[in-house]
């Protein structure tokens, strides 16, 4: 069975003198695998998701039908949470950059007034309160009056912690797809 979100840095690894090394752009894409952290954490989930499955068959046969289905309908829900989990991250394509989380999707157009760099300073470690020294890709926009710089990635998330390579690939790829867009808007 393919798993799509394991081959970003396949593509990548393949077209190293190419900055953006696919064809189809207009398909939203994240330019990197998801880290060991946040695989783990979903497939600590799945494990959890499995044993609510066969508590529910047992429920069902043991008790009531109905508190079966209750104890089913968690499981599904323990499955939908790892597969969000999966997907949270970086997306780029030719619409802009995508920062989906958990629960919030927002999505940033490449405008002119958009830029992306990459800066030293202190970061929020696996998005926890404590912050630590580290990297950040920003997402800078300005509008009339005022600057929003949003931090799309840090080297101390669940995707990057202890992969400083990994991290400056994808920023260098991401900051590759922004001034791609930039240059012709």
């Amino acid at each position: 069975m393919p798993l799509p979100f394991l081959t970003a840095d396949r593509a990548f690894d393949q077209a190293v003198d190419e900055a953006l090394p696919f064809d189809d752009r207009d398909r939203w894409r994240r330019p990197y695998r998801p880290g060991p952290w946040r695989v783990g954490a979903a497939a600590l989930l799945l494990l959890l998701a499995s044993y609510v499955l066969v508590a529910a068959v047992i429920i069902a046969m043991a008790e009531t039908p109905q508190a079966g289905a209750i104890c089913f309908g968690g499981a599904l829900l323990v499955i939908g949470c790892a597969l969000r989990l999966l997907r949270v991250g970086i997306w780029v394509s030719a619409r802009g950059v995508r920062q989906v989380g958990f629960f919030r999707t927002r999505t940033a157009s490449w405008e002119p007034s958009v830029s992306v760099r990459t800066v030293q300073q202190p970061v929020r470690w696996l998005g926890l309160p404590r912050s630590v020294q580290g990297q950040a890709l920003l997402l800078v926009r300005r509008d009339q009056v005022q600057e929003y710089v949003t931090p799309l990635m840090t080297t101390h998330n669940a995707d990057f912690l202890a992969r400083t390579e990994a991290f400056d690939r994808a920023a260098d790829t991401i900051e590759a797809w922004a001034a791609e867009y930039l240059r012709a808007a």
